[in-house]
């Protein structure tokens, strides 16, 4: 029986996968095809997740790296790492929806913990969520992140971040240690 793992290839974002990350993004969380997978935000949101120009900016930074996994030469999911003093940032997750729920998720995101411990030497990794995304939210507790009650808002009236369907969206910070 084939693991999550089988065949993946970890590596760094290029500008030419930009196309490819913002259809993998957008497909995980906005639409119609974000309902095939769990992590949708279409009841939630309309209109965009990110932009290419959006994706470019995380690639060309030099304190971020936009962690690209491959599957059959395909790109299967993705994650910002953004280093931070003493912590890393980790945004921009997304996992194919067809490819939900069978364990990528967990894969790419040790990765992402291993990766940003071994070559930063930070100790913690900081997150935000939507913070009405209680199933979500439950998922990153279970990998042993904690919700910190600081909140931050959202940005309405920026449709770059998308088009809210509702008036209490807000992100909350969710912290792990990294031992």
């Amino acid at each position: 029986m084939d693991t999550p793992a089988a065949g993946l290839t970890f590596r760094d974002a290029t500008d030419a996968d930009v196309d490819a990350l913002v259809a993998l993004i957008e497909s995980a969380y906005r639409g119609d095809a974000s309902r095939a997978g769990w992590t949708t935000e279409a009841d939630i949101l309309k209109g965009q997740r990110t932009d290419p120009e959006g994706v470019l900016a995380v690639i060309k930074s030099p304190d971020s790296r936009l962690l690209t996994v491959e599957q059959d030469d395909r790109i299967v999911a993705c994650c910002q790492l953004e280093h931070r003093g003493d912590h890393a940032y980790f945004g921009m997750f997304a996992v194919s929806p067809t490819l939900q729920g069978a364990g990528l998720g967990k894969i790419v995101m040790a990765e992402a913990e291993r990766w940003s411990r071994a070559t930063w030497g930070v100790t913690q990794m900081h997150m935000t969520v939507i913070s009405v995304r209680e199933d979500l939210i439950a998922w990153y507790e279970r990998r042993g992140y904690r919700r910190t009650g600081r909140l931050s808002p959202f940005p309405y009236g920026d449709e770059r971040f998308g088009i809210p369907q509702r008036d209490d969206l807000r992100f909350e910070l969710l912290v792990k240690a990294l031992v």
